[in-house]
């Protein structure tokens, strides 16, 4: 069965509101979404699996993250029946191709994320006067 998108009007522009490029954008505004998704990439995994690799991240979150992620398409889970119960999250071919603009955004943060944080440490500094 194949889903019709609605039609989206066609902007050259990356800052409309209703232009594609959003969507990506919009994907990667949750702090945890990259996160989850890089500790997706070698394959499926079991959610307290993903806490033990991820680290900091609590139980509810990983599964609100967990449910966004799906909810995008870019994740999927798959229960088990078995006891006591087993589910385990695994990325989509649409998640899997997120993973290159992924590893290209890590390659320009080790690049310029010291930058970054010089910056924000400056400017934080100039508010407090």
């Amino acid at each position: 069965m194949s889903e019709t998108l609605p039609a989206v009007p066609v902007h050259t522009s990356p800052f409309l509101a209703d232009c594609r490029a959003r969507v990506g954008i919009d994907v990667l505004a949750h702090a945890w979404n990259g996160i989850v998704i890089f500790a997706l990439s070698e394959g499926p995994r079991r959610p307290a699996e993903m806490r033990k690799a991820i680290g900091g991240i609590s139980p509810k979150v990983l599964n609100q993250t967990l449910r966004r992620l799906e909810g995008y398409g870019l994740v999927e889970h798959r229960r088990y029946a078995e006891a006591p119960p087993r589910v385990e999250y695994r990325l989509t071919d649409s998640g899997q191709s997120l993973l290159g603009p992924l590893w290209a955004l890590a390659a320009w943060s080790r690049e310029h994320g010291d930058g970054v944080l010089v910056a924000q440490e400056r400017a934080e500094r100039q508010q407090r006067g």
